[in-house]
């Protein structure tokens, strides 16, 4: 096997691929994938942190259709990341022994999880654990791609892993349109006048500004991961031409 590209990344992992194919929010056969895969990428020797989602518990749109507010909307769905990040450290202790730190950008009492800071997650994750970033950005109108591009920042993460159910960038949603084509590589600038959702605005030009490249695959696919640290050809990058 060759050496790593990256020895530390950031993924962004969305929460409804936590319930995997199946209904629900939560999928163990999925969960354990994860743990094996997140496994494998620490004994290459590199540093990983994560930052989740929670679609598949809260989705703010949809809270704002039942007349929820948008700021107690969104705080809503900061909260179902900590959920969701718990659950991935229970599962990464349990299922494959690896030391997992949680730090929310919201206060929680320390028998919850840790409080974020950027030097207490450098020296977590220099001390060989997997750290999960939860809270969102602790601001309401941020979506947790903007707070995944924050913390690849602060933390000075080489690239940015977004692990979604689709496996990459499209020119059409290949879910309506058989023949869309995806896309290998991409440049920030096409991402941002095209329109391609592959993360929010303010998610890209972060990246974009400080040449964090992004890497857009499918994490239901098995080995993708290890795929993407090692540099193989996998998803769709995004970069400015120098990745």
């Amino acid at each position: 096997m060759s050496d790593p590209r990256f020895r530390r990344v950031l993924l962004k992992l969305s929460g409804d691929a936590l319930g995997g194919t199946s209904p629900g929010s939560f999928s163990v056969s999925f969960l354990q994938q994860l743990a094996l895969e997140i496994q494998q990428v620490q004994q290459q020797g590199v540093q990983l942190a994560l930052v989740v989602g929670a679609g598949n518990i809260c989705r703010g749109a949809e809270m704002e259709k039942l007349g929820v507010g948008r700021v107690q909307a969104d705080a809503m769905g900061m909260l179902s990341t900590v959920i969701n990040g718990l659950m991935i450290q229970d599962v990464l202790r349990r299922h494959v022994g690896i030391s997992c730190s949680v730090l929310s950008a919201i206060s929680m009492v320390p028998a919850v999880c840790e409080a974020y800071s950027a030097s207490h997650a450098i020296e977590r994750l220099q001390q060989g654990h997997v750290v999960i970033c939860t809270g969102g950005t602790s601001n309401p109108y941020f979506t947790t791609d903007t707070a995944a591009s924050l913390r690849a920042l602060e933390l000075d993460a080489q690239v940015l892993f977004k692990a979604t159910q689709v496996d990459g960038v499209y020119d059409k949603d290949p879910k309506q349109h058989a023949q869309a084509a995806r896309y290998e590589q991409l440049r920030y600038n096409d991402v941002i006048q095209q329109q391609l959702h592959v993360m929010d605005l303010a998610a890209v030009c972060l990246c974009q500004e400080h040449h964090v490249p992004i890497c857009v695959f499918s994490i239901l696919q098995q080995g993708n991961l290890l795929k993407a640290v090692l540099g193989e050809p996998v998803g769709t990058w995004v970069s400015d031409g120098s990745v």
